[in-house]
């Protein structure tokens, strides 16, 4: 009893006997049980219950179970269902798991059988549940966030490059979310299902990123205990992402060349020729043309790589953007921590909008962190940031005098507010300003005082 807690089970047959002894035992294991006499009420009770299995009988009035579970089947391609039958033969058997039927049961019933198949039914499509909710969570995670003109056209740029199969480079600064980019060209491919392969060419030391790239086999060097799969065989079928690609060797820039020519390889140490299918992606925070120039990134390598180029906007670029990321960053650090979701005062909010994010999403999403780790109030207010890097506003982003005028006044008085731990009258005194005055300034320019 109770073995089962939660777990609906939809059971549909035209036969009431049938009906009664499955309702009987399933409830007796502690399923909730729901039941149809067609395959239209089926339907129609599948779309409103969601059950987690259904027991269909293949012999229905109306339309048929198989013609029932391809409908079920086309509208949800997870539904897990069991075919019933009393008059089966082989080839409706096979037709029914063609179709996708977890399996098949032939009448009269054998109870144990019933339970036992249940069970089983019931425990895949829990766990096929549990993988499309971490698909979904890995998704969320990668998501490119913002509504910033910048980032919709990003956004659009990215869709029409991501069901091509042509290279990519990725340009921006670092933090700025070239990774994400890279995952989302992945995830809109047609490549999805397959293998998503990162490099950090800047991490890797030089005697290393062969070995890294390509694999080796064992004895090849000092160390090489065993044979090794590289990168690029890893990702077969996939796509391998190079980051900071500008910080490759010459020497290992003239192999990925060569694999991008012939789409094989040999291990290090090894002589067989290794094929593979890949699609590079790669990454950089440096001016490519410019490293040619130095002689520090070869030509021939960067017009192959380089048939989209992509530019990922700064934050400061994309301020308007920054209540969503501190909202979704505050949700996410909240539920990691296991703390109920915080909130940043205007005043704060200001400050952040304000700075200028040398280390762009990576800089604020540290920062959040910060803030949910060391806070202990539900609302984070503009005194908690007084360790955070002063505010350094551009005000060539303001369009008249006057806005920026407003906006580099509230900054100042905000830092002094902040330095004289918000005494308004020592900061009225350093201001050289009246008390009043200076209520009358907070006020207008919407500083938030704890």
């Amino acid at each position: 009893m109770g073995r089962s807690l939660n777990t609906t089970i939809l059971v549909v047959d035209d036969e009431e006997s049938i009906v009664d002894s499955l309702t009987g035992i399933l409830e007796d294991e502690g399923y909730e049980v729901i039941t149809a006499s067609s395959g239209e009420e089926a339907l129609t009770m599948y779309a409103k219950s969601l059950p987690d299995l259904v027991l269909l009988d293949v012999w229905l009035p109306g339309i048929d179970g198989l013609e029932t579970l391809k409908r079920l089947r086309d509208k949800n391609e997870t539904a897990s269902v069991i075919m019933i039958s009393g008059h089966s033969t082989i080839d409706v058997a096979v037709q029914a798991l063609k179709l996708g039927a977890y399996d098949f049961l032939e009448k009269p019933l054998s109870l144990d059988k019933v339970l036992i198949l249940v069970k089983r039914a019931v425990e895949k499509q829990k766990l096929v549940r549990e993988n499309i909710a971490l698909k979904m969570s890995i998704a969320e995670k990668w998501e490119i966030r913002g509504n910033n003109a910048g980032i919709i056209a990003l956004k659009e740029k990215i869709s029409k490059a991501a069901v091509s199969e042509g290279r990519v480079v990725i340009y921006g600064e670092s933090g700025a979310g070239k990774e994400l980019v890279a995952r989302a060209l992945h995830q809109e491919s047609g490549r999805k299902d397959k293998s998503f392969v990162e490099v950090n060419c800047a991490a890797i030391p030089q005697e290393l990123i062969e070995s890294e790239l390509f694999g080796h086999e064992k004895g090849s060097f000092t160390g090489a205990f065993e044979a090794k799969k590289g990168k690029f065989e890893l990702a077969n079928e996939g796509t391998l992402f190079l980051d900071e690609v500008g910080d490759m060797s010459l020497a290992t820039q003239a192999k990925v060349l060569r694999v991008i020519e012939t789409q094989e390889f040999q291990r290090v140490g090894g002589s067989k020729k290794i094929k593979v299918n890949v699609r590079l992606i790669a990454a950089t925070n440096k001016d490519l043309e410019e490293e040619i120039q130095k002689s520090n990134f070869r030509e021939d390598l960067y017009f192959r790589l380089n048939v989209i180029p992509i530019e990922v906007p700064p934050l400061r670029e994309r301020r308007e953007d920054i209540p969503v990321l501190v909202d979704y960053f505050l949700r996410t650090f909240a539920d990691q921590y296991g703390q109920k979701p915080k909130k940043v005062s205007k005043g704060t909010l200001d400050s952040l909008k304000n700075y200028d994010w040398p280390g762009n999403v990576r800089e604020l999403k540290n920062i959040i962190e910060r803030f949910v780790i060391m806070n202990t109030s539900e609302v984070i207010d503009a005194k908690e940031i007084q360790s955070f890097k002063g505010a350094k506003s551009d005000y060539s982003v303001y369009k008249t005098l006057r806005d920026a005028r407003e906006n580099f006044e509230k900054d100042f008085i905000l830092k002094k507010l902040q330095e004289n731990n918000w005494n308004i009258s020592k900061t009225a005194e350093e201001l050289e300003i009246e008390r009043s005055n200076l209520h009358r300034k907070i006020k207008a320019l919407g500083i938030e005082t704890p």
